[in-house]
């Protein structure tokens, strides 16, 4: 791929398949790993990190507060864990979090209850336009404290807690704010004691289950007891693919037709799959097969056929375990005959873009009607959108739309031409060589 911007020109529709691939690695969890893997003791080993934007971005932050990090004969990452309190920057080191909402909110959980730290914590145009005011909130519980006082976007000054004591904290749906408070209490006096209002991701928990003491789970009263300045074992993981980056060619291949794909040693988590359950519903041709647990995470393959797709209707009790994959399920929707709607969905808005209003921009560009608030999406699908003029839209900087454009195109056959494609990088960078390998066709065209 081009180093720099560049676009992306799709105009030939893509024919049936029989494939079996494997995506790019899971992001949460890869940024977890290095993250968790640094305030441990010895050495930890990563397989098949994701090696994208993001995890560069976390991987730069962490060599900057001292943490050696260097890949093996086997191209496996080697951390070498500083121990619970032992990260440490010069005064006024800027941490550049890139395009990562999950980097920067972790990491500040970690930082804000780490002895002397004070630094400015900085992202790319996207992530400084995100609000962090309910982190900020919940990190000076703790004593940490941000400036300038009362901003609520990057970049800020984050100085950590002299005397960080645990806290009880009711965690909404954010399990970037919820893994914040789980690893701001690992070096904080006492415990911290959280309430899970809502279940969403697990893979701090998970990790942290298998390698410490640290963590206690009560499930059948959705709480997490953290106890503070307890001795964290080496990370040892084998990171499965990302369900959120299998999920565009899991759409491809349903709207495809007589089209099948396996997709092989997928993150199968049941905070992760609610797009693959939601679809099932309503007439998706999806089997998970070959499963088994690993580090306490679920993983196996995904079975997918080309499926006659009924009008889709999603509650707020989906948006959890679907959130990264609601733009793609509106491209579905808008190839699916009938009426969809989508409801429960504000959190949409405060993504590296906002979602409801992009997705619903694109779509009508394609003569697809779709009625919005800040909380919904109703659209009125059709089964064939082809337009032969040639469309141009914008990624805005945020991979998951530049993909589920793609998509969009190669299934109707229209001409369109994605500008700032290479945002793609931070979450999927074998996407191209994927949708190559399933025959689709695409120009690159560089930009200036």
């Amino acid at each position: 791929m081009p180093k720099g911007p560049y676009s992306v020109l799709v105009d030939k529709k893509i024919k049936e398949f029989n494939k079996s691939i494997k995506v790019d690695s899971d992001k949460s969890i890869s940024i977890r790993s290095f993250l968790l893997s640094s305030i441990s003791n010895n050495i930890s080993e990563v397989k098949n990190a994701l090696e994208s934007e993001d995890v560069q971005s976390c991987i730069n932050c962490l060599k900057k507060l001292g943490v050696k990090i260097k890949k093996n004969k086997n191209k496996n990452y080697l951390i070498f864990g500083k121990g619970l309190g032992s990260l440490y920057a010069k005064k006024n080191t800027t941490l550049n979090c890139g395009n990562s909402g999950t980097l920067a909110r972790l990491l500040i959980g970690i930082l804000s209850t780490t002895p002397d730290i004070n630094i400015v914590i900085t992202g790319d145009k996207s992530l400084n336009k995100r609000s962090m005011r309910s982190l900020i909130h919940v990190m000076s519980r703790f004593g940490a404290s941000f400036k300038p006082e009362n901003k609520n976007h990057f970049p800020l000054k984050l100085i950590s807690s002299s005397m960080p004591i645990g806290i009880k904290y009711e965690s909404g749906t954010s399990a970037q704010i919820k893994s914040a408070v789980i690893l701001a209490g690992l070096n904080s006096y006492g415990n911290t004691t959280i309430l899970e209002k809502q279940k969403t991701r697990n893979h701090t928990e998970n990790i942290l289950l298998n390698n410490s003491k640290c963590l206690k789970i009560k499930n059948k009263k959705n709480i997490i007891e953290v106890s503070g300045n307890k001795n964290l074992n080496q990370i040892n993981m084998d990171v499965p693919s990302d369900p959120s980056s299998a999920a565009f060619f899991v759409a491809l291949c349903l709207l495809n037709k007589k089209s099948v794909l396996k997709i092989k040693k997928v993150c199968l988590n049941p905070a992760r799959i609610g797009f693959y359950l939601l679809l099932k519903k309503y007439g998706a041709k999806i089997r998970m097969i070959n499963k088994k647990k690993y580090n306490n995470e679920l993983i196996g393959d995904i079975l997918v056929k080309s499926s006659k797709i009924k009008p889709i209707k999603s509650s707020g009790k989906y948006y959890l375990s679907a959130t990264d994959e609601f733009p793609i399920m509106f491209v579905i929707a808008a190839l699916t005959k009938g009426i969809s709607k989508f409801y429960g969905i504000k959190g949409l808005s405060n993504k590296e873009s906002n979602r409801i209003l992009e997705m619903k921009k694109i779509l009508s560009k394609f003569g697809v009607k779709c009625k919005s608030t800040k909380d919904s999406m109703i659209i009125i699908g059709r089964e064939v959108i082809k337009r032969n003029n040639l469309i141009k839209v914008d990624s805005v900087n945020d991979h998951r739309i530049a993909m589920s454009c793609f998509i969009l195109a190669l299934i109707s056959g229209s001409r369109l031409l994605i500008k700032g494609f290479e945002t793609v990088k931070t979450s999927s960078p074998s996407f191209l060589k994927t949708i190559k390998l399933l025959g689709g066709k695409y120009e690159i065209k560089k930009t200036s």
